[in-house]
């Protein structure tokens, strides 16, 4: 399958799953007046969302670890949730991502996501923080999961040491300082290639166009870029494509 019908039919999931997850909590029309992913009861599609299922034992061990990352290392650590990191795989995965940027690595559990699609596809990502005690637990669980081999992590201020960065970038993730966010951007715009993907988390967040240091203008107003704000875990995420 070529690149370019892969991202067509992309792009029609994504629509898709924006669309769902946009629901939120809530009546859906024809799902007697319950839905939400989580939410009680039957009746609406979301609510028939279920844990990945492993297709062999390594992506087992994985999610295993991602699990108990998510259940024991969460506080304080300002993750992604689950269904954040199930769509952050399935983008890199169904890509063919060769090299993925993560601004804001925390414990690492976003990156881990990241990799279970990395794996797959021969590539690399290359993750920042700057807090070191996050940094060494990230590397504890980046060898613990067997990822430790394809994510580089580089402990610094990210405003820095991105520009050390060398292109193409097939995806990047910011998570990392919300006022940095348009910096990050303008940094590394240019280097991410064309038919790349750009995603912020937290857009939920931003408050105007100025949110997050003008990045949702930027994400929203450049003619080389189109935009949708998803919602897979309650804080926001945007998805942007760098036009060919």
């Amino acid at each position: 399958m070529s690149r370019t019908v892969t991202l067509v039919t992309l792009a029609i999931v994504i629509v898709a799953i924006g669309i769902v997850f946009a629901q939120g909590p809530g009546p859906r029309p024809g799902g007697g007046g319950r839905g939400g992913m989580g939410g009680p009861g039957g009746g609406g599609s979301v609510e028939q969302q279920k844990d990945p299922v492993a297709k062999d034992a390594e992506e087992k061990a994985i999610l295993d670890i991602l699990a108990d990352m998510n259940k024991n290392q969460s506080g304080g650590m300002m993750n992604v949730s689950p269904a954040d990191g199930r769509l952050i795989r399935m983008l890199v995965e169904s890509t063919d991502a060769k090299k993925a940027v993560e601004i804001g690595c925390s414990n690492g559990y976003s990156a881990i996501w990241t990799c279970l699609g990395l794996r797959k596809t021969g590539g690399k990502l290359i993750t920042h923080d700057m807090d070191e005690g996050r940094s060494k637990l990230a590397r504890e669980n980046f060898k613990k999961s067997g990822v430790d081999g394809i994510v580089t992590l580089i402990f610094g201020d990210a405003h820095e040491t991105v520009k050390k960065l060398e292109g193409p970038i097939d995806i990047l993730f910011i998570d990392a300082d919300k006022e940095g966010y348009g910096d990050y951007l303008k940094q590394l715009l240019p280097k991410v290639r064309p038919g790349g993907l750009i995603l912020g988390h937290n857009t939920a967040m931003a408050r105007g166009n100025d949110g997050m240091g003008g990045f949702i203008e930027a994400i929203t107003t450049n003619p080389d870029l189109d935009t949708l704000f998803l919602n897979p875990g309650g804080q926001g995420m945007s998805l942007s494509i760098k036009k060919r």
